[in-house]
């Protein structure tokens, strides 16, 4: 008798699996789970801006995508296809920090192409947090027809180490070097000449507060790789005081570095001191100009 009970559950198992359109499939090096209902999808894989990474550890302010190649099964109106995709980013706790409805809104037109690629563009910024996991969920669906394709996969967001740091007396929450331009954080320590570079120190503490005020000194020297001074800033901020709730929210020193004949590496060095307390914050990096 259990030998039979055992057969027939099997084959009503069978039996489940191909009645249904649902095709379940993960990604053992990365973690991405898929299922599709009415759609399917040769390859779902993550990528940063050129190349195909097989990484789920991003460094904060890092963009990546996660990518369906070659997705099908959509009702077709003269040709052209219309999906929509939402992406959801929660915590570990399951508190949603990101929510986006439909990411291909915008396009009331449709697709007509193939084989179709669909992109999920996720950037690890604010309200994503260093050292913490988070989960992405995209939800794909056919807005002409029932088909469906679900993604989800498991995350980590790591401060930058190229960025070398010692707090005195000082915290912040988050720090990093971000381009006007690019409109992206600068992960690699690349950039290029007349671009326009900012330290963004958030969440920036420890200064001793008088009438709501504080009163900063904020150092920035830049020398290339013979020794050249590039920049030499003793205080930027000189004799102002500033509003502590805005220092709290955010500080971002920039800088500009004009075509010139330099030697690579740049060395950039910023302090950030208290002028009532002996507490400092002190930040050196290595840059390459492209």
């Amino acid at each position: 008798m259990k030998i039979k009970f055992s057969l027939l559950l099997f084959l009503i198992s069978i039996f489940v699996s191909c009645q249904s359109n649902n095709s379940i499939k993960k990604n053992l090096i990365t973690g991405i789970t898929t299922i599709g209902d009415g759609l399917s999808c040769s390859t779902v894989f993550l990528s940063d801006e050129t190349n195909k990474i097989e990484r789920t550890t991003f460094t904060y302010g890092e963009r990546f995508y996660l990518n369906f190649d070659n997705i099908t099964g959509f009702i077709k109106k003269n040709d052209y296809v219309f999906p929509g995709m939402r992406l959801t980013i929660t915590d570990k706790a399951g508190d949603t920090l990101l929510f986006k409805n439909d990411m291909y809104e915008k396009n009331t037109s449709g697709f007509n192409l193939s084989p179709l690629l669909l992109r999920a563009n996720i950037i690890t910024g604010a309200p994503i947090h260093s050292k913490k996991e988070y989960n992405a969920n995209v939800y794909i669906w056919d807005k002409i027809g029932k088909g469906t394709y679900n993604a989800k996969m498991k995350f980590k967001v790591i401060a930058n180490d190229k960025l070398s740091i010692i707090n005195e007396g000082v915290s912040y929450d988050e720090l990093y070097l971000f381009s006007l331009e690019e409109n992206a954080a600068i992960i690699d320590g690349e950039i290029k000449f007349d671009q326009t570079i900012y330290c963004m120190i958030e969440g920036l503490n420890g200064f001793k507060v008088e009438n709501q005020k504080v009163a900063i000194g904020l150092k920035m020297i830049i020398t290339d790789a013979n020794g050249m001074v590039i920049l030499n800033e003793e205080d930027l901020v000189g004799d102002m005081v500033i509003n502590s709730l805005e220092l709290t929210k955010q500080l971002a020193p920039k800088f500009t570095i004009s075509p010139s004949n330099i030697k690579n590496p740049l060395t950039c060095e910023i302090m950030v001191w208290d002028k009532r307390s002996s507490n400092k914050l002190s930040i050196s990096t290595r840059l390459n100009i492209k």
